[in-house]
């Protein structure tokens, strides 16, 4: 018989290393006192990344990163997962739902959303480490899938303004907040040189707050996982903007708008 003392141990109970609600009295998370150490000493984004990730950083890096969680929370309905927000509202869906379907839709390679930050880490800490080892950015590049001549790269394109307006203001802000350009930013920043003077591309906001977690000493995964509902505001502001208006008067489609290209009307015999 198989031994089954791992799973006699869990048998109605549950085990826990990050955290522990003692009622009544107090919370500890990751050994801290929520209510005696936490709570009026650090902020909330502060929080939020010590329960995504077990490190407790200072307020400066937790602030610089709510800085980027208000460059992706533009409250504009023509933004894929905003779209998801405003069609629940069309349909008297709840916040909540319409919330969690927009981080959902936001959970995408493509559209530069949470787990965009996890491939892109995953890319700048490869690559800079390769450029460490002596490759060249071509050899990097070489390694990258290509669509119409140019390299796919999550981090280094913008599907309609090539300029970022956010990156600006990112800068600045670091700066302000006495947080020193690191490695993996200095690299990103030639990696966009080159990737501007070869194929017209350059990076993006989210190139930058990916070589940014990588400076502050997270994993892709720990940026995936502080990433993860970083749309919520937006999401919410769109629902709001349609929930007044009467049911199916958000982007309406007349049966004119849809373009038929199957089997041709036949007879039934």
């Amino acid at each position: 018989m198989a031994n089954s003392d791992f799973w006699d141990k869990r048998n109605q109970t549950i085990h826990s290393n990050v955290g522990h609600w003692q009622g009544g009295k107090d919370v500890t998370i990751e050994g801290y006192s929520l209510i005696h150490e936490l709570m009026g000493n650090v902020s909330y984004m502060q929080l939020h990344i010590l329960n995504a990730t077990g490190k407790l950083v200072d307020k400066n890096i937790a602030d610089w990163i709510e800085v980027c969680f208000m460059g992706l929370s533009y409250p504009d309905s023509r933004i894929w997962c905003n779209q998801i927000a405003s069609y629940s509202a069309d349909t008297h869906s709840s916040v909540v739902a319409a919330a969690a379907a927009s981080i959902l839709a936001a959970d995408s390679r493509g559209y530069g959303g949470s787990h965009a930050r996890k491939v892109s880490m995953s890319f700048q800490k490869q690559a800079f480490n390769q450029f460490k080892s002596g490759f060249s950015f071509e050899k990097i590049i070489a390694q990258a899938k290509f669509k119409n001549g140019k390299p796919i790269i999550v981090g280094f394109a913008r599907p309609i303004d090539r300029e970022d307006e956010r990156l600006k203001p990112f800068a600045q802000i670091q700066k302000a907040l006495f947080i020193v350009e690191g490695e993996y930013l200095k690299f990103a920043k030639l990696l966009s040189k080159y990737l501007f003077t070869h194929y017209k591309l350059s990076i993006n906001c989210g190139g930058y707050a990916s070589a940014f977690l990588l400076d502050q000493g997270f994993s892709p995964e720990d940026g995936y996982k502080i990433n993860s509902f970083s749309v919520i505001s937006g999401a919410i502001a769109c629902y709001r903007d349609q929930i007044p208006h009467s049911p199916n008067s958000f982007l309406p489609m007349k049966c004119s708008d849809i373009e038929y290209i199957g089997t041709p009307i036949r007879k039934v015999e």
